[in-house]
């Protein structure tokens, strides 16, 4: 039987075979699911994918690209976006 701490579904199992021919269960964090766009729900480039310990350890230019809405739209979304603001008409922002 698992430690308590082990017994959570939020930590992934991974089999790991040992050099004595022994298996045994290592226990580790899921991986992060990417960072999508706010209109079109695209995985956005450029943008760290991580767990928050581990972004804030990144600098700021590592955890988003630098430009306008860096890191909630992504660069198609951005300049339909600024060209709707442009034109003076409300953008189309989630939908």
């Amino acid at each position: 039987m698992p430690a308590p701490r082990y017994r959570s579904r939020s930590l992934k199992r991974v089999y790991v075979k040992l050099p004595g021919g022994r298996v045994t269960i290592h226990y580790r964090k899921k991986k992060v699911d990417y960072p999508k766009c706010a209109i079109c729900k695209k995985p956005l480039h450029g943008v760290a994918r991580g767990r928050k310990s581990e972004i804030k350890k990144l600098s700021k230019s590592e955890r988003r690209p630098e430009r306008p809405y860096g890191g909630y739209l992504c660069s198609r979304c951005m300049r339909e976006v600024i060209k709707a603001k442009v034109r003076g008409e409300a953008p189309k922002l989630f939908g």
